[in-house]
């Protein structure tokens, strides 16, 4: 792990960092999250029962429309120029849980991990408050990088 934080000057002051001179690269970041609830719940987005309509196609364009706005939600994040976001939904059925897999791709001068974390993270906080009405126990979990692709410090991936 590096010892460098790279959002603080000299001074110990927060600041955006300055990736002027970097080169553009491909970028990938892949970020999962899930969200477990009440089986009858479950039963309700599976059916497309739910009063406020098609719970994952609602979460999935939320969590699109979250990754390209993560720059106004995250400090210090660069606005960046999104090349593709996919949003994917499996269901867990023994565990009455939701899993959000999201991959999010840049050409670029820095990472998209921020904005794959935040459409995994919109994502499942729409599922929570489409169904809240019938299920307020909800657990959103887990939400984690999974794996990043491209700059300077090139492809890690989580164990």
């Amino acid at each position: 792990m590096s010892s460098t934080l790279t959002h603080f000057d000299s001074q110990g002051q927060a600041h955006m960092v300055d990736v002027g001179n970097k080169s553009d690269t491909n970028r990938a970041a892949i970020a999962q999250g899930s969200i477990r609830m009440l089986p009858e719940t479950l039963v309700l987005i599976m059916q497309g029962d739910a009063k406020k309509g098609d719970v994952l196609g609602i979460a999935r364009i939320a969590a699109i429309q979250a990754s390209k706005r993560t720059a106004d939600l995250i400090p210090l994040c660069h606005p960046i120029s999104l090349t593709k976001v996919s949003v994917e939904f499996k269901i867990d059925t023994p565990n009455n849980t939701i899993n959000c897999q999201v991959l999010a791709q840049c050409t670029g001068k820095t990472g998209v991990e921020m904005e794959a974390l935040t459409a995994t993270s919109v994502a499942l906080l729409t599922i929570y408050d489409m169904v809240k009405a019938a299920d307020k126990s909800m657990v959103i979990s887990e939400i984690k990088l999974l794996e990043k692709q491209g700059g300077k410090s090139g492809h890690w991936k989580a164990e």
